[in-house]
Order: structure tokens, then sequence, then C-alpha cells
């Protein structure tokens, strides 16, 4: 597997499954639409990039100074990954759609990311396995791919609160999905591990 590649499947795992912002994004989409949501939308991307780069940019001086950190680092985002692909896979599935939403904004979206402890976790795993070192290639890379992929993960969670409205009310079909996740959480946990 190529680093490109796998940094898009971390990125993808970490970004499509549920979380504190793809929750308000699903509930922005359902109350306000898709075109009001995706300022939202954006402010979580943009957020989450940011973090990602100030994260990857200054973690190697951390990394110099303490190399056995690089790692624990690498052992806590498997960790992780495993941990959140078992609560996935033992998730019954209900969302309240109606439960999170604060009105879609560009700054909501941003300051979420910096508040919400699954984007801090997804940053210094993902970071500590694709640029421990370092290099500033590889952070730029990891951000440009991840901007992306957060980007359509998250309005796909909007656009399914827009156009699924009923569908996500299906706690069937939203554990399919979870698992489908999950699955792929562990999968990259594992390879990651053999790496």
């Amino acid at each position: 597997m190529s680093t490109a590649l796998s940094m898009a499947a971390f990125a993808l795992a970490t970004s499509i499954t549920p979380g504190p912002v793809n929750v308000v994004a699903l509930s922005a989409g359902a109350r306000y639409g898709l075109r009001a949501s995706l300022r939202h939308v954006t402010g979580a991307t943009v957020g989450f990039t940011l973090l990602l780069l100030l994260v990857g940019l200054g973690m190697h001086e951390l990394l110099a100074r303490w190399p056995f950190l690089t790692r624990a680092i690498e052992w806590a985002g498997v960790a992780f990954l495993l941990y959140v692909a078992y609560r996935l896979a033992a998730d019954d599935g209900r969302i309240d759609p109606e439960g999170a939403a604060r009105g879609p904004s560009l700054l909501i979206g941003a300051m979420m990311q910096w508040l919400n402890p699954k984007a801090w976790l997804a940053t210094v795993a993902g970071m500590g396995v694709y640029a421990a070192s370092g290099e500033k290639a590889l952070v730029w890379q990891f951000a440009a791919i991840y901007f992306v992929v957060c980007y359509v993960s998250i309005a796909c969670w909007a656009w399914a609160g827009t156009s699924l409205r009923q569908a996500m009310r299906k706690p069937s079909r939203v554990r399919f999905m979870n698992r489908v996740m999950a699955l792929l959480l562990a999968g990259s946990a594992i390879w990651l591990s053999l790496a």
C-alpha cells in the first residue's frame, strides 16, 4: 500500500466515522439544507487541517528530544483505532439528528474540531504514524490529503441529513455503516502495527 493511499485510508476512517462534528453536520443538513450546512463543513475542515498542520510541524522537535515518544505515539494511535473500531461495531445505530445542532457556521465548525477529543487523537496518531520524522513534505502531503477527505466526509454527513433523513432514522442502516467503518479502522490499525 502506498503512503498516500494509506494516508487517505486513515483520513477516511477517522473523518467519516460518527463523532460530534459529523452529528452536527447531519443535524444541520436536516434542519437547514446542504447549502447552508457547507459553512459548518468548511469550518470544520479548515479547523482540523490547521490543527493537523500545527501538530505536525511542531512534533519533530518534541520527538527529537524524546525519541521513545515516536513508538509510544504509534502504538497509542493503533490502540485508538482499535478502540474506535470496537465502539463502532458495538454501537446500536441510533442517531438523534435533532440533538446536536447549533446552527451551521464556519466558526462553530472550526472551534468544534479544536475541542473535539477525536480530532486531537486522530491528529496526534496520524502525525505520529505518517510524519513523526518531522519531514515537512510529509506533513504537507498528509494535510492536503486529509483536507480533501475530511471535507468530503463531513459533507457526506450534511448531505445524509438533507437527503436521507428517513434512512438515518433506521438503526439497522446506521449499524451496517458503523460496522463497515469498524472493519476499515481495524484493518488500518493492523496494517499500521505491522508496518
